[in-house]
C-alpha cells in the first residue's frame, strides 16, 4: 500500500518551477569567461571607490628629480615624464573609466529606450523621425563625431565658465577642472552612442506590440505609455541588458580614444588613453609607461565583453538550445 502511494505521489508531483532569471543565473555561473568578466567589473568598482586610499601619492603630485623611472619599491609601476606615480594615476584612471562608462551607459539607455519605444509603438512621423536621427548619427564614425562634439561642447562650456567667473568671481581650481572634462565626455558620447539601444528596443517592441496580451491591454483602456513601460520595455530587458553590458566597455574604450587624441580628459586629469598618449615618446626607453595603462584598458574592456557574451548566452533561450 505504501509503495503504491509513493508511486502515485511521484506521478502527480509537480516539477519545480524555475524562472527565466534563475535559469539565466545558473547558465551564467557555468561560463568561466563570464565569471572573469564579473570579477573584472567588481574589481573596477572597488578600485574606483577606494583607489585614492590604496596609494600614498596624489595622482597630480610631481617630482621632477624622479622622471621616467622604472618600477621600484617606492613606485611599483615607475613614474611618468613629470615624476608622477604611474600606479596612482592608473588607479585614478580606473575611476575616470568607471564614471564615464556608468554615466554614458545610463544616458544612452534612457535616451535609446525612450526614443526607440516611442518610435516603435507610436509609428508614423515619430518613428520616421527617430530612425532618420539614428541613420544620420550612424553615417559618421563614432570617434570622429564624438571628437567634433567634444571640441564644440568644450568651447561652449569654457565660454560659460568665463562668463560666470567675470560676473560672480567664481573660479574652478586646477584639480576640479576635470569635472568639466567629464561633462564634455558624457555629453559627446551619449549623443553618439544612443542609436544602438534605440534600434534594439524598437525591434523588440515591433515584434511584441501585436501580441494578444498587448491587444488585451488596449481593450482594457490602458494608455500607450502604460503599455510601453509596464509590458513592452520589461519584455525587452534580456537583449537590452546584454547591450548595456557591452556598451559599458565600449564607452570606456571611446573615452580612452578621445583622451588619446587630446579631446577627452585633459591634464592633470588621469585617463588611461591620455597616459598612453603622453608616454608614447618614451616607448623605446620606458615601454612600461605605455604598456601598463594599455594592458589595464584591454583587460577591463575584454572583461565587460566576456560578461556581455555570457549574458547573451544565458538570457537567449535559442542560444541555450544549441
Amino acid at each position: 500500500m505504501t509503495a503504491e502511494a509513493n508511486t502515485q505521489h511521484e506521478l502527480f508531483a509537480m516539477p519545480e518551477q524555475r524562472s527565466l532569471w534563475q535559469d539565466a543565473l545558473e547558465q551564467l555561473m557555468r561560463n568561466r569567461l563570464a565569471i572573469f568578466g564579473v570579477f573584472v567589473a567588481l574589481l573596477l568598482v572597488f578600485v574606483s571607490i577606494f583607489g585614492p586610499w590604496l596609494s600614498p601619492y596624489d595622482y597630480t603630485q610631481q617630482n621632477l628629480f624622479r622622471i621616467n623611472e622604472g618600477p621600484s619599491l617606492d613606485h611599483w609601476l615607475g613614474t611618468d615624464g613629470l615624476g608622477r606615480d604611474m600606479l596612482t594615476r592608473i588607479l585614478h584612471g580606473a575611476r575616470t573609466a568607471f564614471l564615464v562608462g556608468l554615466i554614458v551607459t545610463i544616458g544612452t539607455t534612457v535616451l535609446g529606450v525612450v526614443l526607440g519605444a516611442a518610435g516603435a509603438f507610436l509609428g508614423g512621423w515619430v518613428d520616421a523621425t527617430v530612425m532618420r536621427m539614428a541613420d544620420i548619427t550612424m553615417a559618421f564614425p563614432d570617434i570622429l563625431l564624438a571628437a567634433f562634439i567634444s571640441v564644440v561642447f568644450r568651447e561652449k562650456v569654457l565660454e560659460l565658465q568665463l562668463q560666470i567667473q567675470e560676473q560672480y568671481g567664481w573660479t574652478l581650481s586646477e584639480s576640479n577642472r576635470v569635472y568639466l572634462d567629464y561633462l564634455v565626455i558624457f555629453g559627446a558620447l551619449t549623443l553618439v552612442q544612443w542609436y544602438g539601444k534605440a534600434r534594439l528596443v524598437r525591434g523588440q517592441i515591433l515584434s511584441l506590440r501585436e501580441k494578444e496580451f498587448i491587444e488585451a491591454e488596449r481593450a482594457l483602456g490602458a494608455s500607450n505609455w502604460t503599455i510601453i513601460l509596464n509590458h513592452l520595455v520589461p519584455n525587452s530587458l534580456g537583449p537590452l541588458i546584454v547591450s548595456i553590458t557591452v556598451g559599458f566597455g565600449g564607452a570606456m574604450l571611446s573615452e580612452a580614444s578621445l583622451s588619446f587624441l587630446g579631446v577627452g580628459i585633459q591634464p592633470p586629469g588621469a585617463s588611461w588613453g591620455e597616459m598612453i598618449s603622453d608616454s608614447l615618446g618614451q616607448w623605446r626607453f620606458n615601454p612600461h609607461l605605455v604598456l601598463m595603462p594599455g594592458i589595464v584598458l584591454a583587460i577591463v574592456v575584454l572583461g565587460f565583453n566576456f560578461l556581455g557574451d555570457g549574458l547573451n548566452d544565458a538570457l537567449n533561450p535559442e542560444q541555450r538550445r544549441r
